[in-house]
Parts: structure tokens; C-alpha cells; sequence
């Protein structure tokens, strides 16, 4: 098993910034891929940003340029800096971590951006 825990959504104005952290805990030998994924009401749950354990990174088309992912292996976390934010990226952002036949989601944190 492991443990996810999302923090550092909250409200911004559009053109702003914002950091997501997610700390895993548990198993986290088995985790190959963390990512962040984000989910607007009445849509289906995206993905925004992906990095697996050997650094190689992906982006959704619609963040390019302006988010960034990383992660630091020494303290189990994964980080999503969002920068010049619009009103379409308000949503729940998702912390997931994945392994060989297995996956694990945070409980998720709120993004608001107010235009």
C-alpha cells in the first residue's frame, strides 16, 4: 500500500501561481510513475503531469510551458509548480502513484481560479 497526501491547492487569481506537494508514504519501492491529474466538475479526470523514477517527464498539451513537475526521491515527493494559471485549470488536482499492476490516488486537493 501507499499512502498519498495532496497540499497546496487553494484560490488564485488568473495569470497567478501555484505549488502542489504530494508526499507519499508506504511502499513506495514499487511506485514507478507519480503524476498529477486534475478533474473538473461534470469532466472526466485528466492527466496534467507525469515523471517516472528515472526523471522522464510528460506533459498534457493544454500546460505545457506552464507547469512543472519534479520530484524529490530523497523525501518521497512530488511537486507541481502551476504557473500563469487560467480559469480552465481550476479543478481537483490528484496525486497518483503507480506500479506494475498497481495505483494509488490521493484524496485530492481544490485549484480555484478566479478570472
Amino acid at each position: 500500500q501507499v499512502q498519498l497526501v495532496e497540499s497546496g491547492g487553494g484560490l488564485v487569481q488568473a495569470g497567478g501561481s501555484l505549488g502542489l506537494s504530494c508526499a507519499a508514504s508506504g511502499s513506495i519501492l514499487s511506485i514507478a510513475v507519480m503524476a498529477w491529474y486534475r478533474q473538473a466538475p461534470g469532466k472526466q479526470r485528466e492527466l496534467v503531469a507525469s515523471i517516472t523514477s528515472t526523471g522522464r517527464i510528460n506533459y498534457a498539451d493544454s500546460v505545457k510551458g506552464r507547469f512543472t513537475i519534479s520530484r524529490d526521491n530523497a523525501k518521497n515527493t512530488v511537486y507541481l509548480q502551476m504557473n500563469s494559471l487560467k480559469p480552465e485549470d481550476a479543478a481537483v488536482y490528484y496525486c497518483n502513484a503507480a506500479g506494475s499492476k498497481i495505483s494509488f490516488w490521493g484524496k485530492g486537493t481544490q485549484v480555484t481560479v478566479s478570472s
